[in-house]
């Protein structure tokens, strides 16, 4: 991990990312699952501000080996969310 400052920007911008495809979904395909997109948007904007929140309170700030396995939790977390939404995402494409 580089720093704070550039893991915030990649949890904004994939975020971001999520939550277009979701929107790009809607707007080229009917109306009948919008309320699972909206979900899924609501999923995405509630992992952003979990990881956010994270990411600003690190666990054991005295000791650098607890800070650095903290943020690699937090990277891992917010991998699995992302997949998690995206299948969801994919399993609405397929109907």
């Amino acid at each position: 991990m580089a720093n704070v400052r550039r893991l915030k920007k990649e949890i904004e911008f994939m975020s971001s990312q999520l939550i277009g495809d979701c929107i790009d979904f809607l707007e080229t395909f009917d109306d009948k699952e919008e309320t699972s997109l909206l979900s899924i948007i609501e999923e995405a904007v509630l992992l952003n501000n979990a990881m956010l929140d994270r990411v600003c309170h690190p666990d054991g700030k005295d000791n650098p080996k607890l800070v650095k396995q903290h943020y690699r939790q937090i990277q891992i977390d917010f991998i699995r969310g992302l997949d998690q939404a995206y299948a969801k995402l994919e399993g609405l494409v397929k109907k």
